[in-house]
């Protein structure tokens, strides 16, 4: 007879349920109302409960900030894995992520604000958590690089880590205004373009390599139109 699967003890889907409540609630005043302006009591109200319950799973406010950042970064892995498999060519990828992480600015720029003002410029970031998962992130574009130049699609000259910096660097400062609440940011537009001049300027195939390709290319085409050809029209 077999027996009926473990089940959880009930507080700790009770202790889970609070700490995923607080964060959401966190996540909403902090970007309402910014880092500085927000108080603790104020992230209780908005769930129910009394101050001291907050500070029962979170050490501070800046914990709390902190969590919260880390529970956004967990959010945008998603199912990056499962999206990246089912699409071929180094293009194709690269856009992808370009385009989801472009989703995530547009969904929380308040999120990115806080990330830049209030976490990464301190010193204890380097080395912190979220700088553990920063890296974990921008790895899955290294990963698609590295791909990309295995299979001959981008040249193998270029060092990746620079392309990486390029892609998120221009993506943090194209997208700068939107963040600090100014004007829109189309997302498909944007990753288009961003693509593109990443792709056209380190595709193995450039300059005169790619018009000796089309020369060899339209070469063999004129072959083959003439062997189809009668031999007498081929005479004359």
């Amino acid at each position: 007879m077999s027996s009926a699967p473990a089940r959880r003890p009930a507080t700790r889907l009770a202790r889970e349920q609070r700490v995923g409540d607080i964060l959401v609630a966190a996540r909403d005043v902090f970007c309402e109302k910014g880092y500085e302006q927000t108080a603790v009591s104020e992230i209780a109200a908005r769930i129910g409960v009394v101050e001291g319950t907050v500070y029962k799973y979170f050490e501070s406010k800046r914990d709390l900030l902190l969590k919260v950042l880390e529970h956004w970064y967990e959010e945008m892995f998603g199912d990056y894995a499962r999206d990246l498999s089912g699409i071929q060519g180094a293009r194709s990828r690269l856009r992808l992520l370009v385009w989801r992480h472009l989703r995530s600015i547009r969904e929380y720029p308040l999120l990115c604000r806080l990330m830049f003002r209030e976490v990464r410029s301190e010193r204890d970031y380097v080395g912190s958590e979220l700088h553990e998962l920063n890296k974990r992130y921008t790895r899955l574009l290294l990963d698609v690089l590295e791909d990309g130049v295995k299979s001959g699609e981008l040249r193998h000259d270029v060092p990746l880590h620079l392309l990486r910096d390029m892609v998120y660097g221009s993506i943090e400062h194209y997208t700068w205004n939107f963040i600090c609440g100014r004007g829109e940011l189309d997302i498909d537009a944007t990753a288009d373009q961003i693509t593109a001049l990443l792709c056209d300027g380190v595709a193995a195939h450039n300059g005169a390599d790619t018009l000796k390709r089309e020369t060899e290319r339209l070469s063999q085409i004129a072959s083959r139109i003439e062997r189809s050809l009668p031999k007498q029209a081929r005479k004359s």
